[in-house]
């Protein structure tokens, strides 16, 4: 707990535990947060989910409007997942009261609705943007949508993409900015190079959205990365793909609980005519080779039961298995009184201070910063000659397609991983 009257260290890890009621918690909550997948809610089937260690159930209704609800019935606390939608509502299995999405209990069978309109259950704000479900899940009104143009409308199209991870969240919102770590756990990529992330080239300064972390060749040439608070990295993403260079990428990193979370992305892809449809063809094909989940190879090698060395690399996510080494390596929820910083945890010092500063705030109940992205606000990687970055005229684009490129294997992880109960 933070006390208004004693500093606190950047070793202090109030930001890592985001059940209802916690400081990081009631901050994350502050935000608009992607919690599904479009693509994954099936129109009458409700499901269980858990965010934050906090329980609910969603569904998509008869219009395809989607509701974001406390779990139980308050009748007899009932699990409303195992209940049936009857147009945009849901029914409870155990004694049929109907709640609307709006959370308005509609019907109480036995009752005759002598007290329907005294009940109901919360339901939460939703929106659903680029592929993704996004809910707010903090107290009064949601603060605006924070829409992305760029991925919106484009010459290309826009992929969405996300895994689960056994580690805390801020373990992964950490490393991303890391650059140091490219040449090590990414030395395999084709991007990677000696010397990348040198603790005296980086950068960490401030900006209006959170944090812009950048490292300098001698060359003079910039990797530019933008961290938006409390938990959104827009960056140019390694290449893995021979007709991409960096891929322009927007990272949202969502607790489960406190020892699992989710990477939720969208990835802009600015390919037109054949060269679209080669390279959509082969991440599909992609999807289906991959046929080793990242998460299982991973505690294989931590275990000592493999080496990565004798990781077959077309059955599993490289990148992902690296950084899962990396990340899960470190311990579920990590220890950090004894860690030893340099100049290559700029960013990471930088994103602690942004952190602290708001959680200290939230705490006094003093006024929390409003954080925005100034069109300025972007990621760039060296000249760019390679990455395929240039922006489109937005006026004059069409909406960009948007495609699940998700490794079929890990989709069930995903859903798993979220759909547990507490």
């Amino acid at each position: 707990m933070l006390t208004v009257d004693e500093p606190f260290t950047l070793r202090d890890q109030v930001y890592v535990q985001t059940a209802p009621g916690t400081l990081a918690g009631r901050y994350l909550r502050c935000f608009w947060q992607p919690i599904y997948h479009s693509v994954d809610l099936i129109p009458g089937v409700p499901r269980p989910l858990q965010i934050m260690s906090q329980s609910f159930v969603i569904y998509r209704g008869a219009s395809g409007a989607v509701s974001l609800l406390d779990p139980r019935c308050p009748h007899r606390m009932a699990q409303l997942s195992i209940g049936r939608v009857e147009g945009d509502a849901i029914r409870c299995f155990y004694h049929g009261w109907k709640f609307g999405g709006d959370g308005a209990c509609i019907e109480q069978p036995a009752e005759s609705n002598a007290f329907a309109d005294k009940v109901a259950v919360r339901s939460y704000p939703v929106r659903e943007y680029l592929g993704l479900i996004f809910a707010y899940l903090g107290e009064g009104e949601p603060p605006a949508f924070p829409l992305i143009p760029e991925f919106e409308w484009s010459e290309g199209f826009t992929e969405v993409d996300s895994y689960s991870r056994d580690c805390n969240y801020f373990q992964n919102l950490e490393n991303a900015l890391d650059m140091s770590h490219v040449a090590f756990v990414h030395a395999d990529n084709r991007a990677s190079f000696a010397g990348i992330g040198e603790g005296i080239r980086l950068e960490a300064n401030p900006s209006t959205w959170g944090v812009s972390y950048s490292y300098e060749r001698s060359d003079g040439a910039k990797r530019v990365q933008q961290f938006g608070m409390p938990n959104i990295f827009y960056m140019t993403a390694l290449p893995t793909d021979p007709e991409i260079g960096w891929q322009e990428s927007v990272f949202w990193w969502t607790p489960i609980d406190d020892r699992r979370h989710m990477q939720f992305s969208i990835h802009r892809v600015p390919a037109v005519g054949e060269a679209a449809e080669r390279i959509h063809a082969r991440r599909q094909a992609r999807r289906k080779t991959v046929d080793q989940r990242h998460q299982d190879v991973c505690d294989a090698i931590l275990d000592g039961r493999t080496t990565l060395a004798e990781v077959d690399r077309d059955r599993v996510d490289l990148v992902r298995l690296q950084d899962d080494l990396a990340q899960v390596g470190q311990g579920e929820v990590v220890d950090r009184r004894d860690e030893r910083l340099g100049r290559g945890d700029a960013g990471v010092v930088a994103i602690r201070k942004a952190w602290h500063r708001e959680l200290i705030a939230l705490q006094r109940n003093e006024p929390l910063t409003h954080w925005t992205r100034s069109a300025d606000l972007i990621p760039r990687a060296w000249t760019l000659s390679d990455g395929g970055l240039e922006r489109s005229d937005i006026p004059n684009a069409t909406p960009a397609p948007v495609v699940d490129v998700r490794p079929f294997v890990e989709i069930e992880e995903q859903l798993n991983a979220l759909h547990r109960r507490q």
